[in-house]
């Protein structure tokens, strides 16, 4: 592992070194469009000094509202240069949601891609906290175009606050889970180097995108790190957009999710596309099915590297190796990571039987912003709970059998079934509901809704996704409605979900 000063910061590694060592090198291809490291590096120093110039200081929160591209890329390296925090947050979410964000974070300032604006204005009244928001475009291209490129770093050390990312965790409530310096480098030597063995001629795609912990790693830190060429796609990660890119940027690395594979495979049905640039795939974000890890390969020639990580640990930590993957598992430890599997009492699962996944790994984050509580049930010392229930097999591979609680992953993105069950309540004819899991076709988790309607109203499963759609994000309608009489409920009314689970 690399030895890092104490004064320390990450813009060092990542822009400052590109800069230097290959100056016009392309580090970012979007919509057509090449970025060389200079060029990059002069967009970082314009973007801290505009924000250094409109009050921003050292440790002062920034929102990222970003589609991915150069605006992404400058605005998170600009605020990490002058010691602000950035906080890039998913572009498909509510108005409500990002009132949470900005007001838990005290954000003071916004950098928000133009599209996206408008999910601002309903609660820009509630906004405690912000002071200035920027808009890509005309006007954020004023700010930098006045701006010097030439900018100070700032004198953080190895240990300070690098940026946040929320995840929903257990519960289902957004928490900051709080990154340091030095955690970004920690799984670019590891996962990125030791793994996928990124080099500077690598072509990098990735259809999580930025805000997401797997995409910043993907699609950012590890071309970066290793002068690479990242390819930005701002639009939606559909078949067809994918398959476009593809063939017209050549990656080398294809980071997908299994939601990702599958629709692809089923797009590819009629036209076979090209993908002979692609000498490795990854996929991440919930368990990816042996069958569609088959026909994928079969396919395209190419194996999925499957693997596990979090939003608290960075990036993945358990991972299938290039030429030993084992369909349907996890694959084994990273280099410079731990992991033990304990029973519901602490003590070391036996081989072969199901555990609750610790990991450790100094790329873990720091703690949970103003979740006190939360931080210590989660983080204990090194280690860090993942929530997750795994097999780990007398070759070290893990297998995952599930979630310790009811959260759900969709397309790589936690869910939480109480959120999709608020939602579908506040309809009229909804007298109450239960939301679990279940596989679609391609064995994928995607929820399922179980619903009791009031005496006498109506409704159909079209009316009710809609409904949902209308009032959180809508990847998280359930994909399917079932109408019963009753729900099972314990003694004290609590529901059994996990009978509906098993029905």
């Amino acid at each position: 592992m690399i030895e890092l000063p104490d004064q320390y910061n990450a813009c060092q590694t990542f822009v400052d070194a590109n800069a230097e060592r290959t100056p016009d090198k392309v580090a970012v291809r979007c919509e057509g469009q090449s970025y060389t490291y200079a060029q990059v590096a002069d967009m970082v120093g314009r973007m801290g000094n505009t924000l250094r110039e409109l009050g921003v200081r050292m440790e002062d929160r920034v929102l990222l509202l970003l589609l991915d591209g150069p605006e992404f890329v400058a605005s998170f390296w600009g605020a990490v240069r002058i010691g602000a925090v950035p906080i890039p947050v998913n572009t498909n979410m509510k108005p409500q949601d990002y009132e949470y964000f900005l007001n838990d974070s005290r954000a003071v300032a916004a950098i928000v891609s133009e599209p996206l604006l408008a999910q601002l204005e309903p609660v820009k009244g509630h906004l405690r906290f912000l002071k200035h928001t920027i808009v890509t475009g005309k006007q954020l291209d004023g700010l930098l175009a006045s701006a010097s490129p030439t900018c100070e770093l700032a004198p953080t050390s190895k240990d300070d606050v690098c940026f946040w990312l929320y995840s929903s965790g257990t519960t289902g409530f957004p928490k900051g889970a709080v990154h340091l310096q030095h955690d970004p480098i920690y799984t670019t030597d590891t996962y990125a180097k030791e793994v996928l063995h990124i080099g500077p001629e690598d072509r990098i795609l990735s259809v999580a995108k930025l805000f997401f912990a797997y995409g910043l790693g993907n699609a950012l830190t590890f071309p970066f790190r290793f002068g690479a060429t990242s390819i930005l796609h701002p639009g939606r990660p559909d078949p067809a957009s994918i398959f476009e890119v593809i063939e017209r940027e050549k990656p080398t690395v294809f980071c997908g999710v299994p939601t990702s594979f599958a629709a692809m495979l089923a797009g590819d049905e009629e036209h076979h596309h090209d993908l002979s640039s692609v000498r490795i795939a990854t996929s991440a974000g919930e368990a990816l099915p042996a069958a569609i890890y088959q026909r994928w390969k079969e396919r395209f020639g190419h194996e999925i590297l499957d693997g596990i990580g979090s939003t608290e640990v960075l990036h993945i930590f358990i991972s299938n190796r290039a030429g030993q993957v084992r369909p349907g598992s996890s694959g084994q430890i990273v280099p410079g990571y731990e992991a033990k599997l304990l029973d519901d009492d602490g003590n070391p699962a036996p081989e072969d039987e199901p555990g609750n996944l610790w990991v450790k790994g100094d790329s873990t984050c720091a703690y949970y912003w103003n979740k006190h509580q939360q931080t210590k049930d989660t983080i204990s010392g090194h280690w860090i709970r993942t929530g997750d229930k795994y097999l780990r097999d007398a070759d070290g591979f893990f297998t995952m059998q599930g979630r310790s609680d009811d959260m759900l992953k969709v397309g790589g993105i936690w869910v939480s079934p109480v959120e999709v069950e608020s939602a579908l309540i506040a309809h009229e004819a909804v007298l109450e509901c239960a939301v679990v899991g279940d596989r679609d076709k391609d064995d994928l988790v995607k929820p399922r809704a179980y619903v009791v309607l009031k005496p006498g109203a109506s409704a159909t499963a079209q009316d009710l996704q809609a409904f949902v759609k209308d009032r959180i994000a809508p990847y998280k309608y359930p994909r399917w409605i079932d109408f019963v009489d009753e729900l099972p409920k314990t003694a004290t009314g609590k529901i059994q979900r996990y009978k509906l689970r098993s029905s």
